[in-house]
């Protein structure tokens, strides 16, 4: 099958490899234009770009696909099918009809629950107990198009969105490449989503990542998991004039109570509105990752003290 690919992040990455691998024509890699980041502001290709450019694949990054011209190039293709991986850009109707069989897209949830930008952080912060991936045909709404296949995956207590993340990226590419031999074959069915049960996972947003210590431990935790490690849950703790932010990546259940944001003891537990938790792994800012007994050899937390 003739094939053009469209994905951005690392998400998207195993699918592209995959895909290359397997004995399909990809015909071009559409992928967000490179971005300026880091101290010198340089042009940073996405993922996908930098995977696409090691597999010798013509690469396109159009800032748009609105217009006759964006939908001229795409069809000039002569797809038969296109894959969506977390691309990015809104695909409007020319561009969804181009491809002979449409455009089938791996979404990182169990549709119609959690539809939009951020599923695995929303599935975890809301303390799902399973998650999954759906292969869907895309049409105009936002993740509202049949399913052809879907696969679920329990959702472990401690798991953080990072651990899920390369779970499901990695089964999503076995399910893509399942779904197009069935549709090579003729044997792939779509079944329309139920609008029942249906939810939005909007993308996270830099007010809702601080830590809430009045919450009960289980949704603190959950909030910790879904976050991490980016953009990661955060909170704040005196030291000298100032107050220093700390990221929390790591969390388990821990012993004890009191008011909230307060140290129980000597080992990161921390006292939520309910019950508390233990803090298993944080970051200051600029530094990298560290074990909380890391964490409190360089920067004394002693008990009694209270975190924001």
């Amino acid at each position: 099958m003739r094939i053009v690919f469209m994905g951005t992040p690392d998400f998207a990455v195993p699918t592209l490899v995959e895909l290359a691998g397997g004995g399909g024509e990809i015909a071009a890699v559409y992928t967000r234009a490179p971005k300026s980041a880091g101290r010198g502001m340089a042009a940073r290709r996405s993922p996908v770009h930098e995977a696409a450019e090691r597999l010798r694949l013509p690469v396109h990054h159009p800032a748009t696909l609105k217009g006759d011209a964006a939908a001229e190039t795409f069809r000039a293709h002569q797809a038969d099918v296109a894959v969506v991986v977390a691309y990015g850009l809104l695909l409007p109707q020319p561009i969804l009809a181009a491809p002979k069989f449409g455009c089938l897209n791996i979404h990182a949830s169990l549709l119609p629950r959690w539809r939009g930008a951020a599923p695995i952080a929303r599935a975890i912060m809301a303390g799902d107990a399973e998650t999954g991936v759906s292969i869907m045909r895309m049409e105009e709404g936002l993740d509202t198009g049949p399913v052809a296949l879907t696969e679920r995956v329990p959702i472990a207590l401690d798991s953080t969105a990072g651990d899920l993340h390369d779970r499901l990226a990695k089964l999503g590419a076995d399910l893509m490449t399942r779904a197009l031999a069935a549709l090579e074959r003729g044997a792939l069915a779509f079944k329309p989503q139920a609008e029942a049960g249906a939810t939005y996972a909007k993308k996270i947003d830099k007010g809702e990542t601080r830590i809430d210590w009045s919450r009960p431990w289980q949704a603190v935790h959950d909030h910790i998991r879904g976050l991490s490690p980016v953009p990661g849950a955060w909170f704040e703790m005196a030291q000298g004039s100032q107050p220093r932010r700390v990221r929390a990546l790591r969390s388990a259940r821990g012993e004890g109570a009191g008011r909230p944001g307060l140290v129980l003891d000597d080992r990161l537990t921390v006292a939520c509105g309910e019950g508390a938790v233990r803090l298993i792994e944080v970051q200051r800012a600029g530094a990298r990752p560290l074990s909380a007994e890391e964490f409190l050899r360089g920067t004394p937390l002693p008990a009694g003290a209270v975190l924001a």
